[in-house]
Parts: structure tokens; C-alpha cells; sequence
């Protein structure tokens, strides 16, 4: 960087803004892990060395994926959003509680860090109100092999914090007990754990595979941390009543939020009145004490769009409140309680050692502008549209180029696969002296005349005073990848209630199809139990408990002259038998055109292998 007489970390002081110019995009990873570098070798360094503040949720997983090829030293907590909308009816997704509460955690119990530390979020989650940092350190649940530890304390915590329970443990969020056998899915693992108990002493804790149930590996102990922002337990439900009712007044009787919370029962969108469950509220800012704070290009504007978008929200929320007959009942809090209002927002940013990205060029004011002289590098979609033109061709001469000014050259690929065909399709374009490398590190010790290739998602390259990046889509174009769905799920299988509206047509696994009318709260063993309630035929009904709802699956086809199947009938199993019949005769049918095509010989076309591959290379879907 070409920075003033002082080093950008000595800079960097609350109260204080700099703007980082001519950071270009896919350069951010390398300029942010530098900075924080430098502000953990002050002498005395923040706990969190670095807070980045990303303008949505995909940019915050781009530049993650970039700080592990800049950055592996570095240790990386990312915080995001909820992911649904202000004043929603839905609840954000588990998984997302899950990474969100792990980051608190974390920050709440931090004392000091062996290595630089960088925390990553968005401004849709910085925004807004989080718990305060004492209940969040508070609530954390440490266990270990030969404590004496009885289940149905760990239990009992489970339920307070947010976690579901479940026949078998397969999604963040969920536990199952089978005998003296705990199986749970912890905030902030990739793999679910399994307790073994000999009466009320922990004997082992071990991490098994969610899809086929084996156990793989022992760990000496593990800290629990909840997977809801707020626990439903006596003194909250009371925190609750008394603050809803203060807000909005005496509920009124078909209050289903109000009734649900009372009853103890957690209800779809609850998260929406978090403020009524705490005594105070935080929000990340507050977990981030002393930490220099860098924002990414148009996060302050989006953040401008985020204050707007709430308060469109309350509004309409308001206004269908008080239409008669609008729908359930829906009183939202006023923004200020759950989110950082604009001038709040401004007043942080202040009052914070702040650090602007900007990929654009700036003049040279007072010694608060840094040009990072990191700026877009070339791409080659002219050479891509020009069919009389080789693209690889005019790589490897631009790759001589760079090289000849004396500049270190990275070919930045998605894949291993991506990466050994782009060192095929150089070599046979004349370009020598290729070599592989896993991190930055890496490329600063490879001499110059090397190019090297890398495995780092990055759209696109740049440019330095002596370093190039040329990243896979400068060179092929945007790669038209579309995310895999998890093979153990069916696209229409329903996973939540939510997600059914009243009147919806379901097939169930064993009884057929059936229509959806609502959620029934029934007595079941002196307990209240929640169930999906289904009509079938001649004014049948059925009662099925939501834990079963993968039973369900949607109705797929036009909801015009449907028959409903009859409870008990035969109609349905003879359905499915002769589907499966059919099946198996086009099983059939497609065995014997594979063995007439292996009884059959083609005329072989030889293809020169360089052309091939770069067919295949410029192929621009995702291989299956």
C-alpha cells in the first residue's frame, strides 16, 4: 500500500475515518487481512483485531472464501443476518441462530486471542438488536466425559434454548434421546454429537455421521451454546406479558402469540418481539470493544436502504392491524426496539475506528486516504466473443506480459478439477513453469518467473504494483453453477408448518391425499401437543403431530377436480402398487436398451486432446 508517514494501523483510531482507495473488489481479502495484521501488533491490540462490515450475505461468504487462501494464519468468525424479512411471520432459519450465536458466544467469553482474529458480518445484521452480551455468556452449557451430569438437566436446557426434539437427529437445532443415549446437533458443528450416559455420569461424547448414524470420533469435552436468541422459561414468559401488554395494550382473545407464549409453547415468528424477553438489548457494536471497524464499498448506502425498508414494514404492519378482519393478529414493535435507527447507526460509525473500501480513486486529502493500488485486472471477454481469436492464446501472452514487467503471476481457479485443466490448456499454449499453490504465503515465496495456480473462489482478478490475480471467470466467462440440494431430501417434502398455508393439498406417506385446514393444539396424555389437522374423504379427519411432518410431502399437480383419498381405504395403497409395477417395467425396458447398446459397436472418432479440453473447459455448467 502507499500509505502517509504512518503505518495504516497507527492511523486507525476511534473517532478517526480512513478511505482505502483503488481496492478493487476481489482484493479485499488481501488489504483486510493486512490491516488486521498490523492492528494485532500494536501493543495494545483489540480482542477482535478486525469487524468487517459486508453489504449483503453472498459478499460476507466471498470474502470468507478469500481470507482462506490470504489469510489461513487468521482466525475468521462470521455473524449474519436472519434470513427473513422485517416484522416477518416466520422464524429465521435454525442453522442461522445456530452460526449467530456461536459468534456471540465466543465474543462474549473472550479474554485474548493467540492470532489476529476477524469477525465478518453484514449490515442487515450489525443493525440490528442482539442480546445483551452478559445474558449471552451466561447461557453458555460446558460438559465432558465422567462429569456427573444427569439428562434431564441437559435436556431441560435444550428445551429452554431453542432446540427441537426430534425422532432422529439429523438438522442443526435438534436432539433425540433414545434410552440412555443423548443425540444432538450443537450450534456451530458440522456434525452432530452423541452422549452416552451410565446413569447420570457422561461417559464418552462423540461425533457421528447425521446420514447413515455411525459414530466417528471421541472429543474430550464441548461447549453447548443456545440455538435461540431468548429462553423460554418463567421469568421470560413474565418479561413477556407484562412488556406486550404495556406496548399494546390488553391482547385480545384470539391472540395466538400471546396465547402460545403464556402456555409456554414457542410460536412461528417469535424472534419478531425479542426485545420482550430481555431486559435490555445489545447489539454487535457492543461486543466489539475497541475493534477497528472497515466497511465495504456501498454498505453505508445499503444500510441507508435497510433503515427505509424497516420502516415500510412497520408501516404496513400498522396499517393491517388496524384494517377489521386483516388476518391474524400482528402488533409490531416499533423499529427502534429491535433495530439501530439511522441516526444511531451514523453516531457508531463515528464514534469507531473506521476504515472505508473504496474500489475507485480518490485525492489525497490530510493524510486520511490510503491508496492500496490494488485495481481491477484484465478480462478477457473480447477475446472470448472474437471466434477467430484463442482465448487460452491470449492469456499465456498476457501472462508473458506481466512477467516481463517483473510481476508475479496467480491464476485463481474454483475447483482441483478447474486447476489441473487450466495447467493442461496452458502447457499446451506454450506457457512453462507452472506451478501449484495453497496460500498467499505461498505465492510471496515463489519466484517470479513461475506462474502459479491457486484454488480460491474469486469472480474476479487484479492487479498490484507486483503481484497479477487472473481469476477462471476472467478467462471462461461466468461459470452458470446452481447449488445441489441435499440427496437425502425430496424438493416437495415440507419441513415446516409454516410453509403450509390453510387449505393446501398434502399427500401423506401411508393415507394419500388429503387437504390441510390448520394447526390444532390437543391434549394428549395430560399435555398439550401441537397437530397438523387433515380432511379426507366422507368428512374424515386426521391428526398429525408436527414431529411427523416429513410424512408430508406437496400435491404437485393443478388443485382442480382433486379427490380426496378415504381414511382406511384401499384406494390409495392400490395407487401406489401399480406405480411401482410401472416403475419396475420401465426398469425393465431400460435394462434391455443398455444391453442392446453394450451388443453393439460404433465407429471410434479420434479427438485431439487439447481441443477437447478446452472444450471442456469453457463448458459452462457445473459437472454432475
Amino acid at each position: 500500500m502507499k500509505s502517509p508517514t504512518r503505518s495504516p494501523a497507527e492511523l486507525l483510531a476511534p473517532g478517526q475515518a480512513l478511505t482505502f482507495a483503488n481496492v478493487a473488489e476481489s482484493a479485499e481479502g488481501l488489504i483486510v487481512s493486512d490491516l488486521a495484521r498490523a492492528v494485532a501488533a500494536r501493543p495494545k491490540p483489540p480482542v477482535v483485531s478486525l469487524a468487517v462490515i459486508c453489504r449483503d450475505g453472498p459478499r460476507m461468504q466471498q470474502l470468507a472464501r478469500s481470507l482462506e487462501f490470504f489469510a489461513p494464519d487468521l482466525a475468521v468468525m462470521q455473524f449474519p443476518a436472519w434470513d427473513c424479512q422485517p416484522y416477518d411471520r416466520v422464524s429465521p432459519h435454525g442453522g442461522i441462530l445456530a452460526q449467530r450465536l456461536t459468534t456471540l458466544a465466543r465474543l462474549s467469553r473472550l479474554k485474548g486471542s493467540e492470532k489476529p482474529l476477524i469477525v465478518l458480518t453484514t449490515v442487515n445484521a450489525i443493525v440490528q438488536r442482539v442480546p445483551a452480551r452478559v445474558v449471552i455468556a451466561a447461557q453458555a452449557l460446558s460438559v465432558a466425559p465422567g462429569h456427573a451430569v444427569p439428562m434431564d438437566s441437559i435436556v431441560a436446557w435444550l428445551e429452554h434454548n431453542g432446540y427441537s426434539r426430534s425422532s432422529t437427529v439429523r438438522e442443526p437445532g435438534e436432539y433425540a434421546v433414545r434410552g440412555g443415549i443423548l443425540d444432538l446437533f450443537p450450534a456451530g458443528l458440522d456434525q452432530p454429537v452423541r452422549f452416552d450416559f451410565f446413569g447420570d455420569t457422561l461417559e464418552s461424547i462423540r461425533t457421528f455421521d447425521a446420514e447413515t448414524q455411525r459414530t466417528l470420533l471421541d472429543m474430550r469435552a464441548l461447549d453447548l451454546v443456545p440455538i435461540s436468541e431468548f429462553q423460554l422459561v418463567t421469568d421470560t414468559i413474565r418479561k413477556f406479558r407484562m412488556g406486550y401488554v404495556a406496548e399494546f395494550g390488553a391482547p385480545l382473545r384470539d391472540d395466538q402469540l400471546y396465547e402460545a407464549v403464556s402456555e409456554g409453547r414457542r410460536y412461528p415468528g417469535m424472534e419478531h418481539w425479542l426485545p420482550l424477553f430481555q431486559e435490555r438489548m445489545d447489539t454487535l457494536f457492543d461486543y466489539l470493544d475497541r475493534t477497528p471497524i472497515a466497511i465495504e464499498p456501498q454498505g453505508e448506502d445499503a444500510a441507508r436502504e435497510r433503515f427505509k425498508q424497516i420502516g415500510d414494514y412497520y408501516l404496513a404492519r400498522r396499517e393491517a392491524r388496524d384494517i377489521p378482519g386483516g388476518g391474524a393478529i400482528y402488533n409490531p414493535l416499533p423499529p427502534d426496539r429491535l433495530y439501530l435507527v439511522e441516526h444511531e447507526w451514523e453516531k457508531r460509525l463515528q464514534g469507531a475506528a473506521l476504515a472505508r473500501l473504496t474500489p475507485f480513486a480518490v485525492p489525497a486529502d490530510d493524510g486520511h486516504v490510503i491508496d492500496a493500488a490494488a485495481r481491477a485486472g484484465r478480462n478477457f471477454a473480447p477475446e472470448r466473443a472474437d471466434t477467430a481469436v484463442n482465448v487460452f492464446e491470449a492469456v499465456v501472452a498476457h501472462v508473458l506480459a506481466l512477467q516481463g514487467q517483473r510481476k508475479k503471476v496467480v491464476v485463481a481457479l474454483w475447483s482441483e478439477g478447474s486447476r489441473d485443466r487450466m495447467a493442461s490448456m496452458l502447457k499446451d499454449h506454450k506457457l512453462l513453469n507452472l506451478t501449484s499453490v495453497n496460500s498467499w504465503r505461498t505465492v510471496q515465496a515463489t519466484p517470479r518467473n513461475e506462474a502459479m495456480l491457486a484454488v480460491v473462489g474469486m469472480e474476479a482478478g487484479f492487479e498490484t504494483d507486483h503481484v497479477a490475480v487472473i481469476s477462471e471467470q476472467d478467462i471462461l466467462g461466468d461459470r452458470l453453477v446452481r447449488p445441489r440440494k441435499a440427496s437425502r431430501k425430496l424438493d416437495n417434502f415440507i419441513s415446516e408448518v409454516t410453509s403450509l398455508s390453510a387449505g393446501d393439498l398434502v399427500v401423506h406417506v401411508e393415507h394419500g391425499i388429503g387437504r390441510f385446514v390448520g394447526l390444532q393444539t390437543l391434549e394428549v396424555g395430560g399435555a398439550p401437543h401441537d397437530c397438523l389437522e387433515l380432511h379426507y374423504a366422507a368428512d374424515t379427519k386426521l391428526f398429525l403431530p408436527v414431529e411427523n411432518i416429513e410424512l408430508l410431502s406437496r400435491y404437485g399437480s393443478d388443485h382442480a377436480n382433486v379427490e380426496l383419498d378415504r381414511l382406511g381405504g384401499s384406494g390409495w395403497q392400490a395407487r401406489k402398487a401399480k406405480l411401482k409395477n410401472r416403475i419396475r417395467e420401465i426398469a425393465g425396458e431400460l435394462i434391455k436398451i443398455v444391453a442392446e447398446r453394450h451388443l453393439r459397436e460404433a465407429p471410434k472418432t479420434v479427438i485431439q486432446p487439447h481441443l477437447y479440453d478446452e472444450f471442456c473447459a469453457r463448458f459452462p455448467y457445473e459437472e454432475t
